[in-house]
């Protein structure tokens, strides 16, 4: 999957195959600047931040202009250079290993269906809990109502390469409700803006 994401984050044009089809990546948007949709994430984080499955890194360098302490998470190492040439700082390890700051994090972003990493969203909210200090918050960016919770199989493509099947999940904000409840998080609020729909949770 890596080889295939890394030709994605260099500008080739990308979608994931999946059960609801082909669902086009948006990487030009990764690859910009942070823009007005974004600012619904930027704006809840007031404290030292981790951006999971960080990309190019749009978001890391945006909190680091605001003067938020920030730090991304990612796979694949060329997203953690692009990131870094950003002026954002970024580590190249699985969320699910050993990262800095675990249970000390004010903020962790799940981004762009990031939720869906590693295809069992309970799990992952659990890691994410574990990296959140107590009363902090997880803004996730989830799938548009009415996508319940769907786990299943996916894989990138590119014009010139096709990538190895793997788990991944899909979740809408009601779904997300539930599964983070279950994990020890409580919803604060759930918006949507220009078609993007975002869930804020807080470890109890």
């Amino acid at each position: 999957m890596t080889a295939t994401f890394d030709a994605a984050l260099l500008g080739q044009s990308s979608w994931l195959d999946s059960p609801a089809g082909r669902q086009d990546l948006h990487v030009t948007r990764w690859r910009g600047e942070a823009d007005h949709t974004d600012g619904v994430m930027l704006d809840a984080c007031g404290g030292p931040t981790l951006d999971v499955g960080c990309g190019p890194g749009r978001l890391v360098e945006a909190l680091t202009r605001r003067d938020v302490p920030a730090m991304g998470v990612d796979v694949s190492a060329v997203a953690v250079r692009q990131t870094r040439a950003r002026g954002g700082h970024a580590v190249c390890r699985d969320v699910f290993g050993d990262l800095p700051g675990e249970g000390r994090w004010h903020h962790v972003l799940l981004a762009d269906g990031n939720i869906g990493i590693g295809g069992d969203p309970s799990a992952l909210l659990r890691r994410v809990r574990d990296l959140l200090q107590p009363g902090g918050t997880a803004v996730v960016e989830v799938d548009p109502p009415g996508t319940g919770l769907h786990r299943g199989q996916a894989r990138l493509r590119t014009a010139t390469a096709r990538g190895h099947w793997f788990p991944w999940a899909w979740v809408d904000a009601p779904a997300l409700a539930v599964v983070g409840a279950a994990a020890g998080l409580t919803v604060l609020w759930a918006t949507h803006r220009a078609g993007r729909w975002f869930v804020c949770l807080r470890r109890r």
